[in-house]
Parts: structure tokens; sequence; C-alpha cells
């Protein structure tokens, strides 16, 4: 069991009722040794869905600054196929991006089958900083919402698996893990004043990240609300979250990918009654 708390549209979440901390009682040494099983399972499972080319897999994460997006996606390439895995990281629009609407160049990079992508930040950037710092009215705020949701049900009825993650920590641990950005100079091409400044922001930020989950969620494309204090937790949560749901995946390809062996035998030896063996 992990500390995930999934939200499929079925109930309403509070973001205040969810301990970032949180750890289901795990301690770190025990959630190490999971995390490299489930890395096997997810390398097997990644090496099956590659081979079968039925389904793409798509993870998207988001969370606010330093919750640790670049550590779960470091995380995850460890146990990916890189032939297949691709990582898209959405900054500021381009002038191009925004001449065009705002899925555009999300539908652009979306996972083609077999291959993985994995989302650094989305398309719900333009649900929460259009709402937060008022880029966009209240109706094209709902009206985002309603595209989001027929966009994966497009995506989920064209075979892609689509997997949304929020890292959740508190106000108090982004201080800390900022302050510690000005003390490693390994980590100084980090920083950055405006981490800072949307910290004026936390309680807008979690009220749209709380809108946007609760009116973004469905069975197809439901989101995980990770406790993300711990960086340990979080890849084992996020790594159990993935392996389980790809699991029945993984059955799916494996017949897929036993019966494709069956015809390529049989077309051997047709061609070998009818070809003389060199």
């Amino acid at each position: 069991m992990s500390s995930v708390i999934t939200v499929s549209g079925d109930h309403k979440l509070k973001l205040q009722d969810v301990n970032p901390s949180n750890t289901n009682g795990m301690e770190r040494e025990d959630a190490e040794a999971k995390i490299a099983v489930l890395g096997k399972q997810l390398t097997d499972l990644n090496e099956l869905q590659y081979e079968a080319n039925t389904q793409g897999l798509l993870i998207v994460l988001q969370g606010m600054d330093t919750s640790g997006k670049d550590g779960t996606i470091r995380c995850l390439l460890d146990y990916a196929n890189a032939q297949g895995t691709h990582v898209v990281p959405f900054k500021v629009p381009t002038e191009i991006e925004s001449s065009h609407d705002f899925l555009w160049r999300v539908h652009l990079r979306t996972p083609g089958k077999g291959e993985i992508t994995i989302f650094n930040r989305s398309h719900y950037e333009d649900v929460l900083i259009a709402r937060v710092h008022e880029l966009a009215d209240e109706r094209t705020i709902e009206q985002r919402y309603k595209q989001i949701n027929a966009f994966e049900q497009l995506l989920s009825d064209s075979g892609v698996i689509i997997l949304k993650f929020f890292l959740h920590i508190d106000k108090d641990e982004q201080k800390e893990r900022l302050l510690a950005r000005e003390e490693d100079p390994e980590k100084s091409w980090k920083l950055s004043m405006a981490d800072w400044q949307e910290r004026q922001y936390w309680d807008d930020y979690q009220k749209a990240y709380e809108l946007a989950i609760n009116n973004c969620s469905s069975s197809i494309a439901p989101w995980h609300i990770v406790p993300a204090n711990h960086k340990w937790s979080r890849n084992y949560a996020i790594l159990h979250t993935i392996v389980h749901h790809l699991q029945p995946f993984g059955e799916i390809w494996q017949g897929q990918l036993e019966e494709r062996g069956k015809r390529a035998l049989a077309e051997l030896k047709a061609y070998r009654a009818n070809n003389a063996t060199p």
C-alpha cells in the first residue's frame, strides 16, 4: 500500500485534508528496497508495452516549485526504455504556440504506440497559472476544464494510458528546499527570483489545483495525489501506482506478443514447406 490518494471523479478533494508528509507508516530503508523491486517490474512492463506497440503511456507531473518533478523523472528514467521514452517540459508558450488553441502544443507531444511520454508540467498550466494570475476569465477557464476532459477522452479512446500525478508538498518544505539551493553550489543553477515571488500566491495555487483536480478527474484519467515532502516516499508511491496500473495491461501485451509469435512461426513453417532451406 502507498500513501497516494486517487481522485477519479466520484468524490471531491480538499488538499488541506491531505498530509504532505504521510508515508503510510513506511520507513525509508523499506521503501528503497521496494523501489528496486518495483523498478524491475516497470522495466519488464515497459518492454512488453514497447514490443506490443499497441498503446502509449502518458505520465503527467504537476506540483508547486520544488515539489520534485525533476527528481521523479530521474527515478522513472532509471527503469524506462530509453528508446521509447520522452520527457517534455512545458514552459511559457512561444509566439507560435500562443497563436493556436491551448491544447495544440500539447497534442503534438503525446505518446505514440509503444512509447512513454512524461510531461513536466502540462496542459493544466492553462487552468492553473491562468487562474492565479488572471490570464483568462472564469468562463474561459470553465470551458478549458471541459476541453481538457474531452482531450483526455480522445487520447484514451486512441489507446493512450493516462496517469496524472500531483506532487503535494507544504509551504514550509518548499521554503527549506529553496533555501537549500542557495547553500548548494551544484544546484545554484536552479535559483530563481520567480520561485520566491510565486510563493505569495501559495493559497491561490492550492485552490487552483483543487479546482483543476476536481473538475478534471475521471475513470480514464484520474488524478493521483502524492504526499511529496519525503522524496523516497514520493518515488515509491509513484512507482507503485504506475506498476499497479500497468499490470493488467501487461497481461494483454504478453498475450498479443504470444499471438504475434505464433503467426510468425506459422509463416516461417509455411515458407520452409514451399522453399528449399538454404
